[in-house]
């Protein structure tokens, strides 16, 4: 029973049944009632009809009359009429009454006038076999109609229920690969939704089997060189002849290695960006995320010998965003090392957050040789790497932060900065917290 159709089926042909039970009952009962009151108003009838003389014959020519019985009585006790010879008791009740007279049962109504007393009987069993016969007519409508409607209705919820039959063959004749939506024309409001459903969720899929193919293409695509240099860098070491030699091609593989793991990495997070599904978003203290940030990529920054801090804010505030706190890390990291990575050593990095007209914006600045402005648009292209771009990267890094600014829908700017002189870069957001940003407790990250 773990059809629609059976269970509507099931529970309507049952309603229907016990309606169509209940009514026949109701009409057998009132049909037995009023053939009840018919027979007694006959029998009122035929007695009134006699008052004024008794019938010429005793005994009725009509075969459907011998139901009846008829007697007449003189005020003196004188029988004057009988149609039958199974006589009446004498004593009459006047009005309605039950008799039983040598075994058969009787209804007997009797009147009395100035010059006869009146008997009109009508025997019992066949008045109810007439009565029951009257009764079972009235229920031969229902007993019609029931089957009828039956009928109708199980047409009514097979026409019902053919979007869905339609959408099933739909999906059982799609191919493995075909994700596109379901067509929603003429679909009723109980199956729209489920449609409209399994059309996101295809959509979902799709995003997913996106990014994996394109994380396939990317690894095999750029993967090839690294894992090349990788082996060249192995025969070399094979090759070394003496120590010093062996040494530079060691430490030749170990940057390679250390390449190439970087390279992994950047495709892991590309692929994981571009599979995420829409989780609901938080409440994110925006200056607590750069904090976090800052403090992780000290360690670099020092070994390098820049200078890498937060600037002071306008008025002290705490700036709210919605969004997905390890996303937004990763953003941030991104633009910190392509900071880091392209300042030259003595360098200075400043990470500021300011207020747009109540809008958050996160920016990141350096010292560096900034990006010439033909090659501002494309830098965000997966693997494209402008030609000041000396430092050794997978041209993935920008591409993974516009990524994650989108799917926040923030935007992300790049110039040159004003107070560095190098590349600046600015995080628009423009989905902040309805609430107010609120004034800050707590100190400013100190600088390296």
């Amino acid at each position: 029973m773990n059809s629609i159709r059976r269970r509507l089926l099931g529970s309507v042909m049952t309603a229907i049944v016990v309606a169509a039970l209940f009514q026949a009952a109701s009409a057998y009962r009132g049909a037995l009632q009023q053939a009840d009151e018919m027979f007694d108003y006959h029998l009122q009838q035929m007695a009134f009809a006699l008052r004024n003389g008794a019938p010429s014959q005793t005994a009725p020519d009509d075969p459907d009359d011998a139901e009846y019985e008829v007697q007449i009585w003189s005020p003196t006790g004188v029988q004057l009429f009988q149609s039958h010879r199974n006589p009446l008791p004498p004593q009459a009740v006047l009005g309605f009454s039950d008799v039983e007279q040598n075994g058969t049962r009787y209804r007997v109504y009797s009147i009395q006038t100035p010059v006869q007393t009146i008997q009109i009987a009508q025997d019992l069993s066949a008045r109810q076999a007439r009565a029951r016969a009257l009764a079972v007519r009235a229920m031969l409508p229902m007993a019609i109609m029931a089957p009828l409607l039956m009928i109708a209705l199980w047409w009514a919820i097979r026409h019902a229920l053919k979007p869905l039959e339609r959408t099933r063959q739909q999906v059982a004749a799609r191919a493995v690969d075909d994700l596109s939506p379901l067509p929603e024309a003429d679909l009723p409001d109980e199956v729209l939704p489920l449609v409209r459903e399994l059309n996101l969720l295809f959509g979902r899929v799709h995003t997913a089997f996106d990014a994996q193919k394109s994380f396939v293409a990317n690894a095999a695509h750029e993967l090839r060189s690294p894992l090349t240099a990788l082996k060249l860098q192995a025969q070399a070491l094979n090759r070394a002849p003496d120590a010093p030699t062996r040494s530079v091609a060691i430490a030749r593989l170990h940057q390679g290695i250390d390449r190439a793991v970087r390279l992994m990495n950047q495709l892991l997070v590309l692929a994981r960006q571009e599979a995420a599904t829409n989780t609901p978003a938080e409440r994110i203290n925006l200056q607590d995320l750069v904090q976090l940030a800052v403090e992780e990529a000290l360690p670099q920054a020092q070994a390098r010998n820049l200078d890498l801090g937060v600037a002071p804010s306008q008025p002290t505030w705490i700036a709210w965003v919605m969004g997905h706190p390890d996303a937004l890390r990763i953003l941030l990291r991104n633009l910190l090392d392509n900071a880091l990575k392209y300042t030259p050593a003595q360098g200075r990095v400043d990470v500021a957050i300011t207020s747009d007209n109540g809008v958050p914006v996160l920016t990141v600045e350096d010292s560096g040789p900034g990006i010439a402005p033909a090659d501002l648009e494309k830098v965000f292209d997966r693997f494209y790497r402008s030609a000041e771009a000396t430092a050794g990267g997978s041209g993935l890094g920008l591409a993974i932060a516009q990524a994650i600014a989108q799917a926040h829908g923030a935007k992300l700017r790049l110039d040159a900065s004003p107070s560095l002189g190098g590349l600046r870069v600015a995080l628009v957001f423009t989905n902040p917290p309805a609430t107010p940003q609120t004034p800050a407790t707590g100190p400013g990250v100190k600088r390296s």
